[in-house]
């Protein structure tokens, strides 16, 4: 029993031995390893940085440059790490890993299936899509502008403050309506005005009110213009359409057709236009025949000149 011990304990202690003997012989390789892997972070960092600027420079796109500069820093950085497993005499370990995700290529594919998405509709969206950084776009019910493009996701700021990350598969499928792409948009109003106003008249004075706004836009390819819409219970309403200057989508446009809604209203109620509230009928029904209706006595008690 004892020998059996004393064997054990001396194949433990050679095991031991074998093992820290091992690791000296290795130690020059994993040193030189680590420092692949520091100079590939450094080089790649370098390189993200350096295409970033390059391409930013050609296409001035900054969303496309930065996503195809942390593609080159992740590239650069993983295939320094590779080396240094076969620096380091782990290369069996590198080649383990290549296999196995060759191998476990159709699980990974659905148990990351979203991720793979997203990052494809990334590399699509880097070299093909509908808005550029801070234009003001509408994706799905999200609306504000673009701030970043990721391997991942996009991000909008919205006008309310909110931070919205939105998957990139999403952007891809989803409707994108983009706000500044051209920078105009057609804001509309309706205005009602009386039965017995003249339609034309009301009409021209709503066109000169527009034309006196320095910030709506009207040129061959922006035609501003007032329609008849609709007889409601009470009012002709005419409907407005003027251009305006989208590159502030979030301020300007909306406060110059807040003041385009004032301006006409002033200059119709100044040209004498009448635009009354809805009227509402009343029907008696059954017996009744009349409707009784009672004055207020007059409280007022001021002196009156006579």
């Amino acid at each position: 029993m004892q020998d059996s011990k004393l064997d054990g304990n001396e194949t433990l202690t050679d095991s031991f031995q074998e093992f820290y003997i091992n690791f000296i012989d290795q130690l020059p390789g994993i040193g030189l390893g680590l420092l692949i892997i520091i100079l590939g972070v450094l080089i790649g960092i370098w390189m993200g940085r350096f295409f970033t600027r390059r391409i930013s420079a050609r296409t001035s796109d900054p969303l496309m440059s930065r996503f195809l500069g942390k593609a080159i820093r992740f590239l650069v950085i993983i295939t320094a790490i590779m080396l240094a497993l076969k620096a380091a005499g782990l290369g069996g370990v590198a080649t383990g890993i290549l296999t196995a995700a060759g191998a476990s290529a159709v699980v990974l594919g659905f148990a990351f299936k979203d991720i793979g998405e997203n990052f494809i509709a990334g590399i699509i969206l880097a070299f093909n899509r509908p808005f550029d950084v801070n234009d003001t776009v509408e994706i799905g019910e999200n609306f504000g502008k673009v701030k970043a493009l990721e391997f991942r996701y996009t991000k909008l700021k919205t006008f309310d403050g909110k931070d919205v990350y939105i998957p990139n598969s999403d952007v891809l499928t989803e409707p994108v309506t983009n706000y500044t792409e051209d920078g105009f948009y057609r804001w509309s109003f309706i205005i009602g005005i009386a039965y017995e106003d003249n339609i034309d008249g009301a009409k021209k004075t709503v066109m000169e009110a527009l034309r006196k706004d320095p910030m709506v836009i009207e040129d061959e390819d922006h035609q501003n213009f007032v329609i008849e819409d609709e007889l409601a219970t009470s009012t002709v309403n005419l409907k407005v359409f003027f251009w305006v200057d989208t590159k502030d989508f979030r301020m300007q446009a909306m406060i110059t057709k807040g003041n385009v809604v004032r301006v006409v209203k002033e200059a119709l109620e100044d040209n004498g236009y009448y635009m009354p509230a809805d009227i509402q009928e009343i029907k008696l029904y059954g017996g009744e025949k009349e409707f009784p209706v009672r004055l207020a006595p007059n409280t007022d008690t001021s002196p009156k000149n006579n």
